[in-house]
């Protein structure tokens, strides 16, 4: 695969045979991120679980410290007084079952996550094949199903991310800016990090955390010794 002239410059400031401390990772990644837009700096986690297993499927939530410095525009599925409140937490879009045909057959997502009333649940169901492959559906391990709209809410807006294992049993969560201070960064990675540690399943034979791995968007990857982490 041929690389672009500024990737081969960012890719010469990483010593691939080096597994770095978390700060000093996070300082080359910043050098890294040469774009000329905010690069979105990334953490890649390989563990040792085996998603196939359901009880070795990681899927939670953490309020970053520092957010992602993303806008993250919000879809509330409610209705009676929780319409309202939704409004008032900051939610941009806000509706019921008048919305299905909108995403079903319009192709609107014009929203980056979804939050649901347990009693929206039925509705929302309906949409579970175009919201699920983009990893939109409302989860309670995630805190987007729940009757406090206004927490989910706030915290989405606030830095909430939410990190599962994809199909090769990889964790991917953006911690962050380019224009991030580096103290900013690593207050989000160990957040980030701490709350994938906690989660980890019981039936886990073997190391945990395999690989550990920290990216901007157009730049070379830079391994993070994880003996160091656990």
């Amino acid at each position: 695969m041929k690389r672009g002239k500024r990737y081969v410059e960012a890719a010469k400031l990483v010593d691939r045979a080096n597994l770095y401390e978390t700060a000093e990772a996070i300082t080359v990644v910043k050098k890294s991120a040469g774009a000329k837009f905010d690069e979105t700096i990334e953490a890649h986690i390989r563990t040792g679980c085996d998603g196939r297993h359901a009880d070795q499927q990681i899927r939670g939530a953490v309020v970053l410290p520092h957010g992602t410095g993303k806008s993250v525009k919000v879809l509330v599925f409610a209705k009676g007084d929780k319409v309202a409140e939704a409004e008032a937490a900051g939610a941009e879009f806000v509706g019921g079952e008048e919305l299905i045909p909108k995403i079903q057959n319009e192709g609107w997502f014009d929203f980056d996550v979804v939050v649901a009333t347990p009693d929206m649940m039925g509705v929302v169901g309906r949409l579970g094949r175009v919201l699920g492959p983009k990893g939109l559906m409302p989860n309670p391990k995630a805190g987007t199903v729940t009757m406090d709209v206004t927490k989910a809410v706030n915290d989405i807006k606030a830095g909430k991310v939410e990190y599962r294992l994809d199909k090769t049993n990889i964790i991917h969560v953006p911690i962050g800016k380019a224009s991030f201070t580096e103290e900013q960064l690593a207050d989000n990675f160990h957040a980030l990090l701490d709350a994938i540690i906690k989660a980890k399943p019981s039936t886990v034979k073997g190391q945990y955390l395999k690989s550990v791995t920290v990216t901007a968007t157009m730049g070379p990857g830079v391994r993070i010794n994880v003996a160091k982490l656990a």
